[in-house]
């Protein structure tokens, strides 16, 4: 098999050389033509042992735990941050916005280094941000509410650096079902720290009569995670679970790699889905306690909060559904995906367009039951949030299979870069911008106020129906865009009529690849 082969894009018509030969001193950046190249890397390293890669799993998956507990803390004592304050829901909301927004800000920069550093050390750097940062933003005082702005978007510095990194290393670990299984481990503690995050916040403010206590907790259990990090996590060669661990090194600039990612249809699409669901769960996520809260008091179950502290007992029941649907979704979203894939090519992105659009009607009765029945509410929520956690596992994966390995962290933080911004790093805010200009009317009114937060949230249910055409679309190019990257993975052309940007590969005579 012939080893150094020019790549003509259908799209464009530039070339690019994709070599698989033995050479690997060229550098990021020495490519003189408009695409990416691969070669596996100069020395062939051993591969990291089971045991080993195990342990490195659940130190992320660890870590990626307090993430979440520490940025659904805010949202578990919301009410005593409102009183604290004394601030109305939009300017509340402005708390999460400020903290995506750095996250968004930051995730591309993390992503172009951790396609080309040491992605160990880029996590240890970020990581050890959060910790400062999200201990100073609990000695704030009243006086200083523009600080706990400040560092609450500064704790994105963290998140930034090691979402964009920790699931590629867990792509470079395992392949196939195996990476799969791991992926949903990982990404079953999104929901889990998140309903943890409520729980923990709401149930230390209520102990200590503080709410400035419940955001210590997640930066003492974070140094037990940076200190794991650092002795136990392995930095894999890129794209050693693909190559038996010798791993692939890539030549291309940051513009080539967006170039590329732009191409793929599959990416593109799924990234919109992924938008659209970070809108959905960021607003969702961020008020629905306070919305259950207000409808009580309309229905004269529980009197107005005038002093902290507050009733957060809707937070302990939201955190605890959180956490038992998370774990309900992700392992049966990450099943189908496992019994379906063989059969059914393109069976990811229609299980998440189904758990998107089954989502949508769940969303619109929530809405108004909330004014009658709370027990019904919280079914409904239940299932809803079952429907949007299918899709937690499986996007992940998606990601990992239709982006070759050297761009997978790129990747990533174009990904959580669109899906940020765009979504939860707005939805937040708009929800408590427009519940604003509704309450107006009657400023004074519990019952209105309550209302207002209702109106408001009828937007949600139509972005759940716009995500799921969204995963429609994936599911039209998905089966191609995966083959397509298989292939060049292995050294073999990919049919011209692939829908990615890499195409099809012309002979060449520099090298030779030997079958393995």
């Amino acid at each position: 098999m012939e080893s150094n082969r020019s790549v003509m894009s259908h799209q464009d018509g530039e070339k690019n050389h994709l070599s698989f030969s033995s050479k690997s001193a060229s550098r990021y950046g020495s490519i003189t033509n408009s695409l990416s190249s691969l070669a596996p890397a100069q020395v062939q390293r051993p591969a990291i042992s089971a045991t080993r890669s195990k342990i490195a799993v659940a130190v992320l998956c660890y870590i990626n735990l307090l993430n979440y507990m520490e940025r659904y803390t805010i949202a578990g004592v919301l009410l005593n941050i409102q009183n604290f304050f004394d601030i109305n829901d939009s300017t509340a909301g402005l708390l999460q916005t400020v903290f995506i927004c750095s996250f968004i800000l930051l995730a591309p920069i993390f992503g172009y280094l951790g396609d080309r550093y040491n992605r160990k050390f880029i996590m240890i750097g970020g990581l050890s941000v959060w910790l400062v940062t999200a201990t100073s933003s609990s000695f704030v005082t009243k006086t200083y509410f523009w600080f706990l702005v400040l560092m609450r978007a500064l704790v994105g510095t963290g998140e930034a650096s090691y979402s964009t990194i920790a699931p590629t290393i867990i792509g470079d670990l395992y392949s196939g079902a195996q990476r799969t299984v791991m992926i949903s481990a990982f990404y079953i503690f999104i929901p889990v720290g998140s309903g943890l995050g409520y729980i923990a916040g709401s149930s230390i403010a209520t102990l200590t009569g503080d709410w400035r206590w419940a955001l210590r907790l997640t930066p003492i259990l974070g140094t037990v995670g940076l200190i794991l990090l650092i002795f136990l996590c392995p930095n894999p060669p890129r794209g050693a679970a693909e190559t038996q661990g010798e791993g692939i090194v890539g030549q291309s600039t940051y513009l080539e790699d967006v170039k590329y990612l732009v191409k793929n249809k599959s990416f593109v699409w799924s990234s919109m889905g992924v938008t659209a669901m970070a809108f959905l769960t960021g607003a969702l996520a961020f008020w629905t306690p306070t919305f259950l809260s207000r409808a009580q008091v309309t229905q004269g179950i529980r009197p107005p909060c005038t002093k902290e502290p507050c009733d957060t007992s809707d937070s302990y029941i939201f955190g605890a559904v959180t956490v038992v649907t998370g774990i309900i979704g992700v392992c049966l979203g990450s099943a189908l995906s496992r019994c379906l894939r063989d059969k059914v090519p393109n069976a990811d992105p229609l299980i998440c367009a189904v758990g998107m659009l089954g989502s949508a009607p769940c969303l619109f009765m929530l809405i108004f039951l909330a004014s009658t029945s709370i027990p019904a509410t919280y079914v409904i929520i239940a299932i809803g949030e079952t429907l949007l956690s299918l899709n937690w596992p499986i996007l992940a994966d998606i990601l990992l299979y239709v982006v070759i390995p050297t761009k997978r962290a790129s990747a990533e933080a174009l990904q959580i870069t669109v899906c940020h911004l765009l979504g939860d790093a707005g939805s937040p805010y708009l929800i408590g911008a427009i519940s604003d200009a509704i309450s107006v009317y009657k400023p004074d009114s519990y019952e209105w106020r309550f209302l207002s937060l209702k109106y408001s949230f009828l937007l949600c249910p139509f972005i759940g129906v716009l995500g799921g055409l969204f995963f429609l679309m994936t599911a039209l190019y998905i089966a191609k865009d995966r083959r397509a990257v298989e292939l060049l993975v292995e050294g073999n052309p990919p049919p011209l009529q692939a829908s990615t940007s890499e195409p099809t590969m012309e002979p060449s005579t520099e090298a030779k690849l030997e079958t393995q």
